[in-house]
C-alpha cells in the first residue's frame, strides 16, 4: 500500500512520539504559521517541537535540529540560535547557510529513511537565484551528509530515530554512500 504524504507525516509524529514523548519529554507537532522549539515551563508540559503547517520535509529539518541541539539548548526556545528571516544580505545568506549545514544533512539522512525526496533550502526567497543555489552549500550538504554515514558518528538521538524510520518504512540502507551525490540536489 502506498501512502500518501500526509499519511506518512502522521506516521512519523507517531513515530517520534513514541521514541522521544517518554524518554525527552517532547512532543512533535504541525500546523504552525513558523517552526518553532519551545521548551517546557512545567512538569505537565512537554517539550513541543513544532513545524510549519504539514509539510513533512518541515518536520524532517525540526527533527534534525532538535536531534543536534545539546542539552542546554533544549532549555533555550528554538534552541538559542541566530536566525535572520528571509531577505538576508549576501554575508548574512553565509552565516546561515553554515549553522544549516549539519540540519539539513541530517534531514536528508531522514528523508531518505522515509523515502522522502530531499530538497535543500536556503530560506531565502528574497536572494538572488545564484545565492539561492549555492553550489558551496550544496557541497558542503554532501561532505556532511556522507561523513556522517562513513563514520557513524551521528548524535545519538538521530540514529534513533533513522534507525526507526527505515524499520518503520522499510527502506533499504539510508547510510549508502550512493545516495548522497551532489547530482541529487540539482
Amino acid at each position: 500500500m502506498i501512502l500518501s504524504e500526509q499519511q506518512r507525516l502522521q506516521c512519523i509524529i507517531q513515530l517520534f512520539d513514541s521514541l522521544f514523548l517518554g524518554a525527552e519529554d517532547t512532543q512533535l507537532l504541525g500546523d504552525a504559521d513558523e517552526p518553532l522549539y519551545i521548551p517546557s515551563s512545567s512538569i505537565e508540559t512537554p517539550h513541543q517541537l513544532i513545524f510549519r503547517e504539514n509539510f513533512l520535509s518541515s518536520a524532517l529539518h525540526e527533527i534534525a535540529h532538535w536531534c543536534i541541539a545539546g542539552k542546554q539548548r533544549r532549555l533555550q526556545q528554538d534552541f538559542g540560535y541566530w536566525y535572520q528571516p528571509d531577505g538576508r544580505t549576501v554575508d548574512e545568506q553565509v552565516k546561515f547557510e553554515s549553522m544549516e549545514v549539519k540540519p539539513q544533512a541530517l534531514e536528508w539522512i531522514f528523508s531518505n529513511a522515509c523515502a522522502q525526496k530531499f530538497t535543500p533550502s536556503a530560506d531565502n526567497l528574497s536572494a538572488s537565484v545564484d545565492m539561492a543555489d549555492d553550489i558551496n552549500f550544496k557541497q558542503a550538504l554532501v561532505q556532511q551528509a556522507r561523513n556522517w554515514c562513513e563514520s557513524q558518528q551521528l548524535p545519538p538521538r538521530a540514529k534513533i530515530f533513522i534507525d526507526a524510520l527505515t524499520k518503520e518504512f522499510n527502506t533499504t540502507d539510508p547510510y549508502n554512500l550512493g545516495y548522497y551525490q551532489l547530482s541529487y540536489l540539482v
